[in-house]
């Protein structure tokens, strides 16, 4: 007993630095004059113990001093605990932020005549744009770094401060696509093109593009342009070489990836994903949030290759690491809440068992409510989710002879919002408009308003087919809604037939007999084939159905594991492999 009291003792013990640091944080206001002849390590061991201590109010007065902060970020080992600090602050509600954005901006405004200070202060506004873009502060960080950005232009023009032009270019291009700030957005994207030209026409070739070109796909990503966001994520492919930063590696094979998800290059997907997991893994290890970054981008990877169980896992993994780090109300976590929502939806479609996709649901609206204005894209997308699952608990639950109405007319309103929103954003002929006409014309078949569910049907076939083509999947998925409408609802079997074959067509081309989905289509031709008394079409599908059950036992037997521990290969053995497929 003597031996584990005195082990327990031990291991608990403070160092003598661990004991002075805690001495100097619980009389701070008595040493604080002494405090800027630390060494930066030592100084932010000191606000983390004020950060572990909870004496946030002082915390936020030193981080509200720009120099403080800058400081502080030099100590690049510690990111995870100067997020988890900064964090602690913005919910604690102090305006920390906001102060830090307008006193760069009055840095910037008080230097724009001092040539000598000028290149300084735009490297300290990319790295502290950069880290409040890192934390899930994107409007801060927009402010902070489209003031960088005019003083990079109101300087001399020369091929130095056109490098540094696109450095800023790519730091606020990331934050105003995460942020769905379109306008200001489409803005930094032609001044980055005309200043890539610049270069060329002066003959500088010393420059490196890959960090830059991805982050133009992902402004065409979150756009639903899929052709320029794949186009984008090649080019950047292109200029991946060896010596490039492994952090910039990642995220060009993070959108890399999800540009071939969109376009149903699954082989290509898988590789660059996998790929960019090994390294995230071996360069961040698996708590920090780049880590989780990379699994968000690989469950929805497995969610559209058909891999759905291992996609719920990977989105409770990322959302894990982010709530270690951001907490509660950060827009980091109310997205892992949304992608998880809706990876739990598709998982329980079937069984109807839609309580966990709600609560994540929820609780992804509840922070973006309190972070974001009320008209906000990001929100309209969560409201999404939300109407979907509503409208399928409504289906689940209700008693005879219909579904609840309260809940689907919530559902109807969400839906509206959305689309309404994304209109406004998009315009009538994108991607996310005519999947919110779908969705609509799947709650007003519930709804019974089967006329306006044939209008939304063909609206969003319509859109689909100009934009992906009439082969893609979401074609496909559209075209089988459809088909349920017509099949259950309004009797039109053979319509309901025709369609039913075009959705099996796409859907075999794509992934294969064992793909989830064509359950529902031979379920429907079944009901089709039983009303038309055709017997022979009848059990032909049944064979078909049983033939695909056969088919989704050996994959369910089959499934690897979704993260394995390989090590990541050479990045030119990446890209040699990706454009030998």
């Amino acid at each position: 007993m003597a031996e584990a009291h005195d082990s327990k003792t031990t291991s608990s013990t403070k160092s003598l630095y661990e004991l002075s640091v805690s001495a100097v944080a619980e009389h701070f206001i008595a040493y604080k004059k002494y405090l800027n002849f630390l060494p930066e390590n030592v100084l932010f061991d000191l606000y983390y113990q004020l950060y572990k201590d909870k004496k946030l109010f002082l915390l936020g007065i030193e981080f509200s001093d720009l120099n403080i902060l800058l400081r502080m970020l030099k100590v690049t080992n510690r990111r995870i605990h100067l997020l988890k600090s900064f964090q602690a602050l913005m919910e604690n509600g102090t305006k920390v932020g906001t102060e830090l954005a307008i006193s760069y901006k009055l840095c910037c405004q008080s230097n724009k005549n001092n040539l000598d200070a000028q290149e300084r202060i735009i490297n300290l506004g990319l790295r502290l744009g950069g880290f409040l873009s890192d934390a899930g502060w994107y409007l801060e960080s927009e402010k902070v770094l489209s003031a960088c950005k005019d003083l990079c232009i109101l300087g001399p023009q020369n091929p130095d401060t056109w490098c540094r032009t696109l450095d800023c270019c790519h730091k606020l291009l990331h934050a105003q696509a995460a942020y769905c700030a379109f306008t200001g957005a489409a803005e930094t994207y032609q001044l980055a093109l005309q200043t890539i030209e610049k270069l060329k026409n002066a003959g500088y070739t010393n420059t490196n593009h890959a960090a830059l070109y991805a982050e133009f796909g992902v402004l065409f990503f979150i756009r639903s342009e899929y052709d320029q966001a794949y186009k984008w994520s090649v080019e950047a492919l292109k200029q991946l070489t060896p010596s490039i930063p492994g952090h910039i590696v990642i995220n060009v094979l993070r959108q890399a990836a999800k540009s071939c998800v969109v376009k149903r290059e699954f082989q290509k997907a898988g590789l660059l994903i996998k790929q960019a997991v090994y390294l995230a893994r071996e360069i961040f290890d698996t708590d920090h949030p780049k880590y989780s970054d990379v699994l968000i981008d690989y469950g929805f990877y497995l969610l559209n290759s058909d891999s759905i169980v291992n996609s719920v896992s990977i989105y409770n993994f990322a959302l894990d690491i982010r709530k270690s780090i951001f907490s509660l109300y950060n827009l980091h976590v109310a997205k892992a809440h949304e992608d998880l929502a809706y990876a739990l939806y598709v998982q329980e479609y079937s069984s109807g068992k839609f309580n966990s996709a709600i609560i994540h649901a929820n609780k992804a609206i509840a922070i973006m409510e309190k972070l974001l204005p009320a008209e906000h894209l990001m929100l309209a997308s969560a409201k999404r989710v939300k109407a979907l699952i509503l409208e399928e608990i409504a289906l689940d639950t209700a008693p005879t002879p219909g579904p609840e109405p309260n809940l689907l007319h919530k559902s109807e309103s969400l839906h509206l919002s959305a689309l309404q929103l994304a209109k406004t954003a998009f315009g009538e002929r994108n991607v996310q408009t005519a999947k919110h006409y779908g969705n609509l014309g799947r709650l007003y078949q519930s709804m019974r308003r089967f006329p306006e569910a044939e209008e939304m049907h063909l609206k969003a076939i319509n859109i689909k087919e100009e934009l992906l083509g009439s082969d893609d999947y979401e074609v496909g998925l559209s075209i089988g809604h459809l088909a349920s409408l017509y099949n259950f609802h309004m009797n039109r079997y053979r319509d309901a037939e025709e369609l039913y074959y075009r959705s099996i067509a796409i859907s075999l081309k794509l992934f294969g007999k064992g793909y989830s989905g064509l359950e529902y289509d031979y379920r429907g031709l079944l009901h089709v084939y039983t009303k038309l008394e055709e017997t022979d079409k009848y059990l032909e599908y049944m064979d078909a159905l049983n033939h695909w059950k056969e088919l989704r036992d050996r994959h369910a037997e089959l499934d690897e594991p979704p993260i394995d521990q390989k090590c990541p290969q050479p990045i030119e053995d990446i890209i040699n492999a990706f454009f030998s497929m």
